[in-house]
């Protein structure tokens, strides 16, 4: 008797089709992890709760880009009020980077080892504790530990968000695995509109000897989602079904499936079989800090490779763009406070966002490879021509630089920005996904401290040249695309957690069959 799921035509599971199939037992019937797997990503059935989670969990996503955000055009204002030199801004600035290199470090493992729902609520209190502090902060001290915590809510959310966005998710199809990570990016450029969307209603009603409030009630908002997620979390957030069957609680993992998915599991043993059977030969791997060294054998290795090097290149460039956003609209196009709201407003809503869509859009279809090569190349050239351009010496060039700049954002969102979790999340099965997205996120992190840092400093040194500087980091990305064609989307990567270790290399990373035509 067969064991796996019916997909039905809309890529859902079908109960109809099981239990006729079944006339023994009328339910889907689960007797491994593996079958637990199959049926997750044949796709949840009809009024299945999963569209919830991956809704808090793109809330989590949501927080992340807020807090990293909401400073960014507070910087002088800060700097003013602290009496802060270029060095020291740079440092305030990346502290939140700092924070999310040790968290994604840790949170990566504690994912996998404790599991996906514990650590996403406890980034949710860190979250509340540090925006409410950092609103407060009385000294650059205080305000730079705040973010530090800040940011080690976020290492610790990311792994465990594109866990949740990656195992709530069908494999192939509308919607499909890579779909759901890829909205990771329109959620961020979401939280980044949102905070210049609260910015200028700030600036608008605040009065002018009160503007220095305007910094501080702005990073002070991050607790408010955060509060509103926890308040939400037991009605319909749940534990991932395949890392609690991946743990040995079949039980559990259908528990979960007809809670959250609507399809009616049972598990069955073998007559004589005890609750606490022997592990399968093939059982997928136990949470250990050693996993952080499988991620470089023989099968992970080029994927490991082309992960960093996206996610390092995407974050070092976007940050640098859109932290230096206000300066590069208030000093660069010597615009005025206004402007520099409203063009980075609009300039997140109408490239990023509306990329970031197009990316999630693209994901099934086109596939992560091709829309990441584009977004590159197209970035590239923006930096580029931004770089020709220099200080801008007419209306019309301005109007080309917000242009280029709008370029740059949008190849974000349907290159590099959506796909680079795409690669960190989809390369790697569920018992080793937590620390391959920690390592990628340890090593974006330490791309983001160094631009956030030398962004001010270049900036100030280099004036508009600074723009070949960051060009470097897609160029180089582009070039490892180009020599590592490996396609994620589609691709059943959970079923890597249930063959013999003789079997994974069936599919190279650079296999031309892993690519689309």
């Amino acid at each position: 008797m067969s064991t796996i799921a019916f997909p039905s035509r809309d890529g859902g599971i079908d109960a109809r089709a099981a239990a006729a199939t079944d006339t023994v037992h009328p339910h889907l019937v689960i007797r491994s992890a593996e079958d637990v797997a199959r049926i997750v990503n044949a796709g949840p059935a009809q009024g299945s709760k999963t569209r919830a989670v991956i809704a808090i969990a793109l809330g989590g996503v949501f927080l992340d880009a807020y807090d990293l955000t909401s400073l960014a055009y507070g910087v002088k204002d800060i700097a003013r009020e602290f009496a802060l030199s270029p060095a020291q801004v740079g440092f305030v600035s990346a502290a939140i980077a700092f924070g999310a290199i040790l968290g994604a470090l840790f949170g990566g493992y504690l994912t996998d080892r404790i599991g996906r729902y514990r650590v996403f609520m406890a980034d949710m209190l860190f979250f509340v504790v540090a925006a409410i502090v950092a609103g407060l902060a009385p000294n650059a001290w205080v305000l730079g530990g705040a973010r530090f915590l800040m940011g080690f809510g976020v290492g610790l959310d990311l792994p465990v968000a594109m866990a949740f966005l990656a195992e709530f998710s069908r494999v192939s199809g509308r919607g499909n695995k890579a779909a759901s990570v890829a909205a990771w990016c329109p959620a961020w450029y979401a939280a980044t509109s949102t905070c210049y969307l609260l910015i200028l209603a700030l600036y608008a009603v605040l009065p002018a000897h009160h503007s220095g409030w305007l910094w501080r009630l702005t990073l002070a908002f991050g607790a408010v989602p955060a509060i509103a997620i926890i308040l939400v979390r037991h009605r319909y957030i749940s534990e991932s079904p395949v890392w609690a069957a991946n743990q040995g609680d079949l039980e559990g993992a259908a528990r979960i499936l007809k809670q959250s998915w609507g399809v009616d599991a049972v598990v069955e043993r073998n007559v004589g079989e005890a609750a606490s059977a022997p592990v399968p030969a093939h059982a997928p791997r136990s949470a250990s800090w050693r996993n952080y060294g499988v991620l470089f054998n023989a099968t992970y290795r080029r994927r490991t490779i082309l992960a960093a090097t996206i996610g390092a290149a995407s974050s070092f460039g976007y940050n640098a763009i859109i932290f230096g956003l206000p300066v590069i609209i208030a000093s660069f196009l010597q615009q005025g406070p206004l402007t520099t709201i409203v063009a980075s407003l609009l300039l997140n809503l109408l490239f990023a966002f509306v990329g970031g869509l197009i990316g999630v859009r693209t994901a099934p279809t086109v596939g992560a490879w091709k829309m990441t090569v584009l977004g590159h190349a197209l970035q590239v050239g923006a930096l580029v021509g931004l770089a020709l351009i220099g200080h801008p010496s007419s209306g019309v060039f301005v109007a080309l630089a917000i242009v280029l700049l709008g370029a740059y954002l949008f190849a974000q969102g349907f290159g590099p920005g959506s796909h680079s979790m795409t690669y960190a999340s989809l390369s790697y099965p569920t018992s080793l996904r937590g620390i391959g997205v920690g390592l990628n996120q340890t090593l974006v992190r330490s791309a983001s401290t160094v631009s956030l840092f030398l962004f001010p400093v270049l900036a100030a040194a280099l004036g508009t040249k600074v723009f070949w500087v960051i060009a470097i980091a897609p160029l180089a990305s582009l070039l490892v695309l180009l020599a590592i064609r490996w396609e994620p989307s589609g691709y059943d990567i959970d079923s890597e957690d249930y063959r013999p270790a003789s079997a994974k290399q069936a599919r190279p990373d650079d296999c031309p069959a892993c690519m689309r035509a």
